[in-house]
């Protein structure tokens, strides 16, 4: 990589991007999440092929769309960038929304949302701070759902816990992940 941009920061990349209008900056930041990008891909379009060349597309739109967008954490815009794309692809396809990937949306966009709030980490320190707080059920379901991508059955399966167990321990969690980052939130401004 020119001027060793595999050692800047994100926000270092991005920042070199919109002053030089460098594509190699772009390109060592959608390197870091490609492995996220391709797995997103996979999870929703559940075929290979489409999923590799989906990335692809995405890199081509990403190229596009970054210019004119308010970027604050790359991580979790691409992550929506990445997922809108094949929601686009699976309606153009006529082909439903993989079972259990409907609540997912709705779970991830709001962990998403909070951990691009803050532009220097702090969300995801107290983010990650509150998850030790959490009831050992809930935490459980927490990482499993959004750390580690499973689905409510998988969780089910590995925890032993009834499948309506973990929605109510991932919808409990997340409300108590939620009042307590938004309590350190209040703390720290």
């Amino acid at each position: 990589m020119e001027n060793g941009e595999e050692r800047l920061s994100d926000a270092e990349l991005f920042i070199r991007h919109a002053g030089e209008r460098t594509d190699s900056a772009l390109g060592v930041l959608y390197g870091r999440y490609l492995p996220m990008i391709y797995g997103v891909c996979l999870r929703y379009l559940r075929n290979e092929e489409d999923a590799a060349d989906a990335v692809m597309a995405i890199f081509e739109e990403m190229v596009t769309r970054i210019g004119g967008a308010e970027v604050r954490e790359f991580r979790p815009w691409i992550y929506t960038v990445t997922k809108n794309y094949c929601l686009q692809q699976l309606r153009r396809t006529q082909r439903e929304v993989p079972f259990d990937m409907a609540d997912r949306l709705a779970e991830e966009g709001e962990v998403t949302q909070w951990l691009d709030e803050k532009r220097d980490g702090d969300r995801l320190a107290q983010l990650e701070a509150c998850m030790e707080k959490l009831p050992e059920k809930q935490r459980v379901c927490i990482e499993e759902f959004f750390w580690n991508g499973k689905s409510y059955a998988d969780i089910a399966a590995e925890t032993r816990y009834p499948l309506a167990s973990v929605k109510s321990f991932l919808q409990n969690g997340k409300r108590n992940l939620k009042l307590c980052v938004e309590k350190n939130g209040h703390e720290t401004d």
